[in-house]
């Protein structure tokens, strides 16, 4: 009576032992793979461990948080012959697979969890299907593919007597994930301090504890500020330059008919010149990182380098914004040297003006590159502008239907940004227009009557062959 319940238990372990040989065994894994680059190959490789009769192996994509599985390629042994016919149950036999699918052209969109699901019969029965899955996260990384360093609030104008923060920004797109950007001054790294928030805009200079570094070493700019005599005799007295009362009326001096149209003032006023609160140390940087995801998985990295301005030190100092990213071999780079406007080009439209032509004076260009961009300003010296304004801002001033009274008169343009300006002078000749009968101008010099209709119609044709 004490055997049954052993020999029970005989035959369970014995049924327990039947069932496992015909249970079949799978494993699946998927090889793991590093970061991949954005244009490279890839190929998914999945493993898996058999004893059974493969029926099927299917790979997927997973978006959208894991609802949606996209199918990308398929395998079915039920109409493939590409398998191995195991006919004999009772020989137990693993037999290793590997399914594998390649990207050619790796992309950012790619990015994401893949899965591999296997099939096999089970060995009891073939209406039975064994499935286990493997699952990869395939990480996309991709090089960042612009990089540009502007100026914040430009353009901006020159303050003389009182300290003014700067600010540079370094705009990196494209990358992912987010590259690690950082300043450099004259090729040395700068040492900043970091900010969690932009610094107000009322705010003073910004300050921190840590030591100044003396910057002796620099070569200090020895601009010297040139002063036209004819220009300039009166600014002791306060205010603008003075030019004597300008010539009224035509020239009837034909000599002069052989004069450019303007005549340029060679003498340039460079404004430099340096209240007491600019020192020869090294001001204190802060810097202040900003991310914007991308709708494509980049990441745009927004880099901003502030710092109270020193003209004396900061003009002429080449700065640089390097990018280190794991997709990238060698640091990205961009450069700016900030420079004060220096020299302005002056260009006038047309090159002889006659009264009731439209006159346009134009900046074309400086004597150096000039970074950040400067502001442009036109007065005209001793009166106002002929709309009757004090000032014009732009790098353009555009004259309509001068009047003979403008003849001789005097222009003056400043151009300014946050490390110095500089003014040049230009004076207008105006010469007689024959289609326009002397007495026929009205107030503003412009012609009336039919012949002012004739030259209406001529500057008309003239606009439209230069737009041609």
């Amino acid at each position: 009576m004490r055997a049954a319940p052993s020999l029970r238990g005989c035959v369970c372990l014995l049924l327990a032992a039947i069932l496992d040989l015909a249970r079949a065994y799978l494993t699946v894994n998927i090889e793991p793979l590093p970061p991949v680059v954005a244009g490279d190959a890839v190929t998914l490789k999945c493993n898996f461990k058999t004893d059974g009769r493969m029926r099927e192996i299917v790979w997927y994509r997973v978006t959208d948080g894991g609802t949606i599985k996209q199918k990308i390629f398929t395998f079915d042994a039920m109409f493939s012959t590409n398998y191995s016919h195991m006919e004999s149950y009772r020989k137990r036999e693993d037999l290793v697979y590997q399914s594998t699918v390649r990207l050619p052209e790796v992309r950012i969109s790619d990015n994401g969890p893949y899965e591999c699901h296997v099939g096999i019969y089970d060995r009891a029965t073939r209406e039975k299907v064994v499935l286990a899955s493997g699952n990869i996260f395939l990480n996309v990384m991709a090089p960042p593919t612009s990089i540009e360093v502007v100026a914040a609030d430009s353009p901006a104008p020159f303050i003389r007597y009182q300290a003014q923060n700067f600010t540079l920004v370094c705009i990196v797109s494209g990358g992912k994930p987010a590259p690690m950007v950082y300043f450099k001054r004259d090729g040395e790294p700068i040492d900043a301090v970091p900010l969690s928030e932009p610094p107000a805009a009322s705010s003073g200079p910004l300050q921190d504890s840590r030591p100044f570094r003396s910057l002796l070493h620099r070569d200090l700019d020895d601009t010297k500020m040139q002063r036209s005599l004819s220009l300039l005799d009166t600014e002791n007295r306060g205010g603008r330059p003075y030019t004597e009362r300008p010539y009224r009326g035509l020239t009837p001096d034909p000599s002069i008919l052989l004069q450019p149209t303007t005549e340029n003032i060679p003498e340039t006023v460079v404004s430099r010149e340096f209240p007491r609160w600019v020192h020869s140390t090294e001001p204190v940087y802060f810097l202040r990182h900003s991310h914007t995801p991308g709708s494509d998985g980049t990441v745009e990295v927004r880099a901003r380098l502030t710092w109270t301005l020193n003209p004396q030190i900061d003009n002429e100092a080449l700065f640089s914004c390097e990018v280190k990213h794991p997709a990238l071999s060698m640091p990205m780079q961009a450069e700016v040297t900030l420079v004060a406007p220096k020299g302005p080009k002056i260009t006038m439209r047309p090159s002889r003006a006659r009264v009731g032509d439209t006159v346009r004076i134009l900046v074309h260009g400086f004597q150096n590159e000039v970074f950040p961009e400067p502001m442009f300003t036109w007065t005209r010296v001793g009166s106002r502008l002929l709309d009757g304004s004090t000032e014009f801002d732009g790098k353009e001033l555009v004259l309509e239907r001068v009047p003979a009274e403008l003849n001789g008169s005097m222009y003056r343009c400043t151009a300014q940004n946050p490390l110095g300006s500089t003014d040049t002078h230009t004076r207008l000749i105006v010469f007689e227009n024959p289609n326009i009968p002397r007495g026929m101008e009205d107030s503003n010099g412009s012609a009336s009557g039919p012949a002012g209709v004739r030259l209406t119609l001529v500057l008309t044709l003239t606009v439209v062959l230069e737009l041609t």
